[in-house]
């Protein structure tokens, strides 16, 4: 039998929903843990909007005076994106087995 909060938001994708249900079944969350879980799902989702815009219109447009520009998609998917991946750290789905970190490694320098 499945908690509630268990089941992912209707408003996700299916891809989303699929994968909120694979995390949900390989993972044990807290309920704040389904609240980020949601966040990514969402993010991803927007990834993915942003992205069929992008196909469709292309990654620049040109304004009223004649300016070519980055379409504002562009950004949205940009910042999704980023979201996206710092939610996956921050939920530590992208380690394998449990961690007993509260926070992610650092990052490593790439300067000598």
């Amino acid at each position: 039998m499945k908690r509630k909060g268990q089941t992912p938001p209707d408003h996700l994708s299916d891809a989303a929903k699929r994968w909120w249900k694979s995390v949900v079944t390989d993972y044990e969350l807290e309920p704040h843990h389904l609240k980020l879980l949601a966040l990514a799902c969402e993010s991803w989702d927007r990834t993915q909007q942003a992205r069929a815009i992008l196909d469709r219109e292309g990654i620049c447009v040109t304004d009223d005076r004649k300016n070519v520009r980055a379409h504002p998609a562009v950004a949205i998917e940009k910042d999704s994106r980023i979201a996206f991946a710092r939610l996956v750290r921050e939920l530590d789905l992208d380690t394998e087995g449990p961690s007993d970190a509260r926070r992610p490694p650092p990052l490593r320098s790439n300067r000598g």
